[in-house]
């Protein structure tokens, strides 16, 4: 393997301690090995969410965290050198989850795009990356590419959708949504191997008598390609690419609130 092959050679999804598998966002206490700083001294026993496992080129793999308790943890989640520490898989304990109360919402996280038309593939790529992550009991995360029918069908099993689109609304590339649309009366018919989310949400409202809490949070596209007209393309352009880390953390803002916020009403 080339020196460039092993640089974006990518690290495991996850690792298992202790009969336990941690991937990102789990939670471990932590107790450093070396004692070789004030900082390992400080951070012995502390909670500490996963944020990134990463691979060296020798194959050693390390866990990059954030402390629980750090004000400053969201530099940790930005990269900044301060909040962000590295530990050994030996050196962390898995910590389990809290039990999920009894009423906590079924979240669906549903990926849709053609992951041949460019920058429409952004919903399918951000589900691939947060199936990496640890969610919360109750979230699904699922890539429906162009399968309308599928996700039409499978809405009627969950309290909430996520929906994670390309949505061109005219602003800057890679710009980022959260929006929560209104259904109104629609047309029902859908194209078995299309993906058009208003005709799958009208669909899906005449297929049960209950329709989820729906959000979608969308991603400007660079172009909008036509399977007809242009040459297919499996690559994201560049702004698209560069707002997926942004975007993942969104969905899982959304989802960490939908889910506290179900356990308040408990």
């Amino acid at each position: 393997m080339s020196y460039w092959e092993q640089l974006e050679r990518p690290a495991p999804d996850a690792v298992t301690v202790a009969g336990v598998e941690l991937r990102r966002r789990s939670r471990v206490r932590l107790h450093p090995r070396r004692a070789a700083d004030v900082f390992d001294v400080a951070l012995e026993g502390k909670s500490a969410i996963v944020e990134e496992i990463v691979e060296s080129m020798e194959g050693g793999v390390q866990l990059a965290v954030t402390v629980e308790d750090d004000p400053g943890r969201d530099l940790g989640i930005d990269r900044r050198m301060g909040h962000r520490f590295f530990f050994t898989p030996d050196e962390v304990e898995p910590l389990g989850d809290e039990p999920s109360p009894v009423g906590t919402p079924r979240v669906l996280v549903a990926g849709i795009g053609n992951v041949f038309l460019g920058d429409d593939g952004f919903g399918v790529e951000v589900a691939s990356r947060l199936a990496r992550s640890k969610l919360p009991p109750g979230v699904v995360v699922e890539d429906f590419g162009i399968r309308g029918m599928d996700l039409a069908y499978a809405l009627a099993d969950y309290e909430v959708a996520v929906l994670v689109d390309a949505l061109p609304r005219g602003n800057t590339p890679g710009t980022l949504y959260l929006i929560e649309p209104e259904l109104g009366d629609g047309e029902v018919a859908v194209e078995a191997h299309g993906m058009d989310p208003v005709k799958v949400l009208s669909l899906a409202r005449h297929l049960s008598e209950r329709l989820p809490r729906v959000l979608v949070v969308g991603c400007e596209p660079a172009k909008v390609l036509d399977i007809e007209h242009d040459e297919l393309s499996g690559e994201l352009s560049e702004p698209v690419r560069a707002s997926l880390d942004q975007a993942v953390r969104m969905v899982e803002g959304v989802v960490d609130e939908l889910v506290n916020e179900g356990k308040e009403s408990i």
